[in-house]
């Protein structure tokens, strides 16, 4: 582009459409204001989507992401609107979520004066974003921004955050743009190591009992084709983390179900028998080891991972390979031996019939009691042929609907895994269908959780989105009730919700609702709701005091998973 003096509020806007930005969340305020008048000029190539809240902006941007594979970008003011950003924020660094937020600041003559609305937010940010940089001249501006996006979607991807000053909103510069390419001392794609792909094959091959775990590397990888692949010619069985669900189709047959604290049965108790355990693109969190001093301690232990700073963390590895996992797994995959592994199989299949019996049949047509979530979820997967997006917040209704939704399709689990936020999955799933108009998107939620971002309704009027939200109701903060009732003498010390009336609420946004008390009317509501062309909210009265099992219960080893 020639030169052409522009103020720096325009720069900023010029610097996100050369980026291929077309949609971002925000609310405006006065330190970031030049740029909001800049974002009224180009409104017809830069969409902007007004939240009510700017936690909401983060978790809007995050939904975007995880659906497309893009970087989602939100907007804010300097101060409250700043700091309100940061939840979203920590959540997008722990979950690997490439977001870029932009946030106006005081002038530069006022910094560090308690100026009205000035709140460091560089400081506040800088343990949980992947960069931060505080922009106090306009010149800066492009350099900075192109660096901010090269950053946030290499390597392991994660949140940015670029603060500027007023002043720099205002001054011209001449504008010019390049796209970063690299930075120095910062390298996102480790070199391939062959030798140490050569290693891991080898175990592999003589392996008796393999086994495979693979988390959400294989999705931001892009490497669901070559993992589908590994699996069918090795034989080896294969387990997903949460955020690691939907890489591989649900009902693959090399699919063995879920890990962690309330995943399935088998997959959990053999992770302490397999003698090869094959670590794909995810971080060993605590909620899947359990008790680390117990944690497979008779399997070689081979990791695929991008980030050196999970290497050895958590489970020390007998072959680390430090490499994109797309490109490790295309040099792996001509090593290995096609095998079956049938009698190793057959231990899978007869820990889920215990499962099957002991948990999943009373969960998913349950034979006394009210609705339970499982039997919802199900419901769901009827309706949606496992084709739908599926948004779930935190709680007991996330754990149902990770273990018992179907996916047929990549990125179609969006959830809020390493931070655990209350109130992620309304702003996510407006996101999640901004950037994935095509495909259905059914946001899951507990009554809890979906008071805690409840004005993002008012987006989805404004918006028009058509997002489906379920409401799982059971006047419980339901996941620290069940704490409290197998682990504090059934204490439930400020977990029952006095609710307010949601339809009503909902019907205040002008968006369709239903709630549902009775089994019988379960199935038409579900029908009726996917069938919508707009936005429609369903709240199912669910069972109150309704567990989440298999559980391993804190500190426990994952060969101590119970049953009830």
């Amino acid at each position: 582009m020639e030169n052409n003096k522009i103020s720096g509020a325009e720069a900023v806007i010029r610097c996100l459409l050369e980026e291929g930005v077309d949609l971002v969340y925000g609310y405006p305020g006065g330190a970031i204001m030049p740029v909001y008048d800049e974002l009224y000029k180009f409104k017809d190539q830069l969409h902007h989507v007004l939240v009510r809240h700017e936690q909401g902006a983060t978790h809007a941007a995050q939904g975007y992401a995880r659906a497309t594979g893009k970087v989602g970008v939100a907007i804010a003011t300097s101060g409250p609107g700043a700091t309100n950003l940061v939840t979203g924020i920590a959540d997008a660094q722990i979950d690997s979520t490439p977001i870029v937020c932009i946030t106006g600041q005081v002038g530069k003559h006022l910094l560090g004066s308690d100026a009205f609305q000035e709140t460091d937010i560089i400081g506040i940010s800088t343990p949980v974003t992947k960069w931060n940089y505080q922009i106090t001249e306009a010149s800066e501006i492009p350099e900075i921004i192109a660096k901010a996006f090269y950053i946030a979607r290499t390597g392991r991807p994660g949140p940015v955050l670029i603060d500027i000053t007023k002043n720099a909103q205002f001054d011209k510069i001449d504008f010019s743009y390049k796209k970063c390419t690299g930075i120095r001392s910062y390298n996102p794609r480790p070199t391939l190591n062959l030798e140490k792909v050569k290693e891991a094959a080898d175990l592999i091959n003589t392996a008796k009992k393999p086994y495979i775990i693979f988390g959400q590397g294989i999705i931001l990888g892009e490497a669901e084709a070559e993992l589908k692949a590994l699996i069918e010619k090795s034989g080896i069985p294969a387990a997903w983390t949460i955020l690691g669900l939907s890489a591989l189709p649900t009902d693959h047959p090399l699919n063995v179900g879920m890990l962690g604290m309330h995943g399935n049965y088998g997959p959990n108790l053999l992770t302490n028998e397999c003698d090869v355990l094959i670590a794909l693109g995810m971080r060993f969190d605590d909620r899947v080891t359990g008790n680390l001093a117990t944690y497979a301690k008779q399997a070689k232990v081979i990791h695929f991972e991008i980030d050196p700073a999970e290497i050895d963390k958590n489970v020390k590895t007998t072959v680390a390979v430090l490499a994109n996992v797309k490109e490790a797994l295309t040099a792996l995959i001509p090593l290995i031996e096609k095998k079956s592994h049938d009698s190793w199989h057959n231990e899978f299949k007869e820990k889920y019939k215990i499962e099957l019996e002991a948990v999943i049949n009373e969960e998913l047509a349950p034979t006394v009691g009210g609705i339970s979530m499982g039997e919802t979820i199900e419901m769901i997967n009827k309706h949606s042929k496992g084709d739908a997006i599926m948004v779930s917040d935190v709680g007991q209704h996330q754990m149902f609907a990770c273990r018992y939704a179907k996916f047929n399709s990549t990125k179609s689990n969006i959830t809020s895994g390493g931070l655990g936020t209350m109130g992620f999955a309304l702003p996510a799933a407006i996101g999640a269908k901004m950037g994935r108009p095509d495909r259905e998107v059914v946001a899951i939620i507990g009554d809890g959780g979906f008071q805690m971002t409840i004005q993002e309704l008012g987006t989805i009027f404004q918006t028009k989105v058509p997002v489906k939200i379920v409401v799982l109701n059971n006047e419980f903060l339901g996941m620290v009730r069940q704490w409290q009732e197998l682990f504090f003498d059934s204490r439930y010390a400020s977990t029952i919700m006095t609710n307010p009336n949601f339809v009503a609420i909902a019907e205040g946004y002008h968006i369709k609702s239903k709630k549902v008390t009775k089994r019988e009317d379960l199935d038409a509501a579900v029908a009726e709701m996917l069938a919508s062309k707009d936005s429609y909210f369903l709240e199912v009265m669910v069972e109150k005091e309704n567990n989440v099992f298999p559980m391993i219960p804190t500190g426990a080893s994952v060969s101590e998973m119970r049953l009830s």
